[in-house]
């Protein structure tokens, strides 16, 4: 999604609610504003006072009314950017509503509001525009961005999701179009780990597009120049971060920030930390530690090294040494495997992963044959290159072959589900970056693939760090919510073929995720909110938003005891 600007955090602790929710807004504005529209919700007294009685009908509805009204209509629509179209419309009127009806089918709305339509929806975002969403700063603004974000009406935000815009998803530079990204996995905040939509600021840093398309296209949104890559992209993103910290607080940004703020890289640690979770729950199907695996990537840039880095920390916290945890991962890319004195310059972050020459291995199915993997793992955005001969020889070497295919969107898959399991006689444990079906076999088996979604992973991480006030989000983190993610799979649902649990558990699964990170940053020194919850469960679940409307009455209650009859004077 990013390149030299990463997905970021702004983050600080929540604060409850009370179920009274006062608001100056009278008439239409009350209407119109979706944090406070209720619709035909609003109660008889409520539009009497609230001056917005005979602007509805007269019926009185229910949410669940509501909410089945929008779900009949969505499952009228067979087209997902359609469907995109519409729920964010919900989104634009009704905000409770929207979550509502997206947390009570998440497993088949996820992949509409997040990977993969989502791409889709960037591509045509200047097409399919309704509403602005979010905060939109140029290079242009430079030396002005704090008066930017003051334009913003909420000012206790918790989570600001940045992108510039340049990598989205296996899409390439799609320039300002890239918004539709932070606007997604800001919905997952909410809807998974019940974060306050209202402290979530999604934003996009229009430098530029080098998209030739879209600098023709006369619907494009953003800056029609060429991506500004020089100097003063670099002051504006710092600038951005000064801004930011000084308005909310402790924030986050860019990677060469890492150390100054609280930042964390979903893209890179969010997918290192549900891929190892996926390895580790292979495991237990396998019967084998993770320490007696080898793993060959297709790909070698960020992603994979994320996670070649996380399953080195898991093997060495099993009692390898770290040359031995490396040695087991090996790295295969456009030019072949990443080994020592190889013509291609291999850049300082995969030097610890480079090897002695293992023999010629020209195709990535002569790696397969050379290295002998008992797992392979997709992230090079490249298409099917998990061929039917690579997935041949996995089943072949490994009797429960490890295949995750974790490239963005599904067209960009290494493979299907259905070759990975039919070509392996059922044996693989597969994983997904983008969703598939269930895979009926000649047999009659059903298998249902996983999907490596980095939103298992985020959302709850996200949560515990708002609640914990950590400064500095270290990978040992992720490699706790990837354990913590493995464990919430239960025996019955990997005997279905499953790595992760199912989607439609994801708010709990996001729950118990940010119970077990604010637990271990608190018994790690790592958290800076005091005092120390003694109940770290009650306090994660007591800050959880929840989609119930709010009462717009003012809050009037009688004093016990006081009489307010006029004494008069007795003659």
């Amino acid at each position: 999604m990013l390149s030299r600007l990463k997905t970021t955090w702004s983050l600080r602790p929540c604060v409850s609610v009370c179920r009274w929710a006062h608001t100056k807004d009278k008439g239409k504005p009350l209407m119109l504003n979706p944090r406070t529209n209720k619709g035909m919700a609003f109660t008889l007294q409520e539009r009497q006072i609230l001056g917005i009685h005979g602007l509805l009908p007269p019926k009185v509805e229910t949410q669940d009314i509501q909410a089945m009204r929008f779900q009949n209509n969505l499952k009228n629509m067979t087209d997902p950017l359609q469907k995109y179209i519409y729920l964010m419309g919900i989104q634009e009127r009704n905000e409770r509503l929207f979550y509502r009806v997206l947390m009570e089918d998440i497993e088949e709305l996820m992949p509409i509001v997040y990977t993969p339509t989502v791409g889709l929806a960037c591509t045509h975002y200047g097409h399919i525009f309704r509403r602005p969403k979010g905060l939109f700063i140029s290079i242009r603004d430079k030396g002005h961005i704090r008066s930017i974000l003051d334009n913003w009406p909420e000012t206790d935000v918790a989570a600001v999701v940045v992108t510039d815009g340049e990598r989205i998803l296996g899409l390439g530079d799609l320039g300002v179009y890239g918004m539709g990204i932070p606007v997604g996995k800001l919905c997952l905040y909410t809807a998974c780990a019940g974060i306050r939509p209202e402290r979530c600021l999604p934003v996009a840093i229009d430098v530029g597009t080098n998209n030739k398309t879209l600098l023709k296209d006369p619907l494009y949104m953003g800056l029609y120049q060429e991506r500004d890559n020089s100097q003063v992209y670099d002051d504006l993103i710092d600038e951005f971060m000064e801004a930011v910290v000084d308005k909310y607080g402790q924030g986050t940004l860019i990677q060469k920030y890492r150390e100054k703020y609280c930042t964390f890289n979903d893209d890179i640690q969010g997918t290192a930390a549900v891929a190892l979770a996926g390895l580790l729950a292979a495991q237990r199907a396998i019967g084998k530690p993770i320490t007696e695996h080898r793993v060959l990537f297709l790909g070698a840039g960020e992603a994979a090294l994320g996670i070649a880095n996380l399953i080195v920390m898991a093997m060495m916290e099993k009692g390898m040494s770290q040359t031995e945890a490396r040695n087991k991962i090996w790295l295969f890319d456009k030019h072949g495997l990443l080994v020592k004195g190889r013509q291609e310059e291999t850049d300082t972050n995969q030097e610890a992963f480079l090897h002695d020459s293992p023999g010629s291995a020209q195709s990535f199915l002569d790696a397969v044959n050379t290295i002998k993997p008992t797992a392979i793992i997709g992230v090079s955005g490249a298409g099917r290159l998990f061929t039917h001969d690579v997935l041949k020889a996995m089943g072949t070497m490994n009797d429960r072959p490890i295949i995750f295919a974790l490239s963005n969107p599904t067209t960009k898959a290494e493979c299907t589900a259905e070759d990975a399991y039919t070509l392996t006689d059922g044996r693989c444990l597969f994983a997904s970056g983008s969703p598939f079906g269930p895979v009926t076999l000649s047999d009659g088996r059903v298998i249902t693939p996983g999907q490596g979604n980095n939103a298992y992973i985020f959302p709850g991480v996200a949560l515990a760090v708002i609640l914990s006030g950590v400064r500095h989000i270290s990978d040992t983190v992720f490699l706790e919510a990837a354990k913590t993610l493995a464990e919430q799979l239960t025996d019955e649902e990997l005997a279905e073929g499953r790595l992760y649990p199912p989607l439609s558990n994801i708010r709990e699964v996001s729950l118990q995720m940010a119970v077990k990170v604010v637990e271990f940053v608190y018994a790690k020194g790592m958290a800076f909110s005091y005092p120390e919850p003694v109940d770290k469960e009650s306090f994660v679940r007591d800050t959880v938003w929840d989609t119930d409307y709010d009462s717009f009455l003012p809050d009037t209650y009688e004093w016990p005891g006081v009489s307010y009859s006029p004494k008069t004077d007795e003659k």
